[in-house]
């Protein structure tokens, strides 16, 4: 290794190093995707409010499946729990959570974007808040009831847009929760729906258009996670809780085995040197160092073509008896050797004995030994001759 080769390679490494120091004491950007995932740590995950739910004294259970395949259990009872920025479901998986509910079930739906099956089986209608005055979209979140109404609203302090949901007068429907954008007070002057709740049968269905509300983000802010807690009040706290895994953008578990390495900035960076360092030894250290080895051919396996030639031999000269002979004494040692019958004493135990292992009849076995034994003490043997030993060999053989 030269000199030269070796101040490249070792200024190469110094570079690499550097980058990878800047890279791991840069501050890591915040992932505000909209996640609700239970295990995410992120702001919009629900981390936060999964392991709270998991404290409280209730019967919290995880689903992962479809809701149209887990009702298919006729003993599930309690409130089906929806937590996502969108829920799609398609008519017949809707039919069956809505028959499920109407059995005396409650579903909890909780999303910024529901399909439009939902929405148009409970007569609603949704729309985007749009700041009126200023820029500020911040929503402020607060319940109805007396008793669960907080002396002041709740902000989530973020700006982000918020859905609303738009209610015929006609329909008696229980109104539990307004919003507004934060404008220069602090205070809810022209309250719009973000939470109602609907009879269906003998079940309740709840709606919720402010996921973010349910956020480690909002949570963890101030006494936002009282909010929450007002709000889960309306759930029966002596049923169970089905909690949806299975309708969530972010993922529910770990699919890679690589999750915790790149999840941790650490780990991550000592992953990519790792891959960065090989690929700088192959290019430099996987050249050959000796010459390519040259690929020695085996010897072609001439029989065929050497059994051929002489066979062509005899035929030119027409010496029929030389092959009718040397046929014959293949086809004794294929008798001896596949059948293990001995070819010395032919007699009439011999012909049955080949005759059943060979699933020959009797005569045609005797048949085949006569003509043997005729072509043996011919002096001559005719081209007609060797073709009817030949036929009679092949129709014995193939039986």
């Amino acid at each position: 290794m030269s000199k030269a080769y070796k101040i490249t390679l070792a200024l190469l490494v110094l570079l690499l190093v550097f980058l990878t120091w800047l890279e791991a004491n840069e501050p890591q950007e915040i992932n505000w995707s909209p996640s609700y995932a239970a295990l995410d740590k992120i702001p919009l995950g629900t981390k936060v409010l999964f392991e709270n739910l998991k404290e409280q004294n209730l019967d919290l259970r995880e689903v992962n499946v479809p809701p149209f395949e887990f009702l298919e259990d006729t003993t599930v009872a309690g409130t089906y729990f929806f937590l996502n920025n969108g829920l799609g479901f398609d008519q017949h998986e809707l039919k069956k959570i809505f028959s499920w509910v109407a059995e005396g079930n409650n579903a909890f739906f909780i999303a910024e974007d529901f399909s439009q099956n939902l929405l148009d089986t409970l007569n609603l209608k949704m729309e985007t808040l749009i700041p009126r005055e200023g820029i500020s979209s911040k929503p402020l979140l607060n319940l109805k009831d007396p008793a669960l109404k907080s002396p002041q609203p709740f902000l989530f302090d973020k700006e982000t847009y918020q859905d609303i949901f738009i209610v015929p007068d006609s329909l008696p429907k229980d109104i539990l929760g307004i919003t507004q954008l934060q404008k220069d007070s602090a205070e809810i002057t022209a309250p719009k729906i973000n939470f109602l709740r609907d009879t269906v049968g003998k079940g309740m269905v709840y709606l919720h258009s402010t996921p973010k509300a349910f956020s480690n983000y909002f949570m963890l802010q101030n006494e936002n996670a009282k909010y929450v807690e007002k709000v889960l009040a309306y759930l029966p706290a002596e049923e169970t809780i089905y909690w949806d895994h299975y309708y969530k953008t972010g993922k529910t578990f770990y699919t890679s085995p690589l999750f915790i390495i790149l999840n941790s900035k650490s780990l991550r960076w000592a992953y990519y040197f790792l891959i960065i360092g090989s690929v700088v030894f192959i290019i430099f250290e996987g050249k050959r160092k000796q010459r390519s080895i040259p690929v020695i051919r085996p010897l072609r396996n001439q029989t065929l073509d050497f059994t051929r030639t002489i066979a062509g031999l005899y035929l030119d000269r027409e010496d029929y008896s030389s092959i009718a002979s040397k046929k014959i004494t293949l086809f004794l040692e294929y008798v001896r050797s596949h059948y293990r019958i001995s070819t010395e004493n032919v007699n009439e135990n011999f012909y049955d004995r080949l005759a059943t292992v060979s699933e020959n009849s009797t005569t045609e076995v005797k048949s085949l030994w006569q003509l043997i034994t005729k072509l043996e003490n011919q002096k001559s043997v005719s081209k007609q001759e060797l073709l009817q030993l030949n036929k009679a060999i092949e129709a014995f053989k193939n039986k």
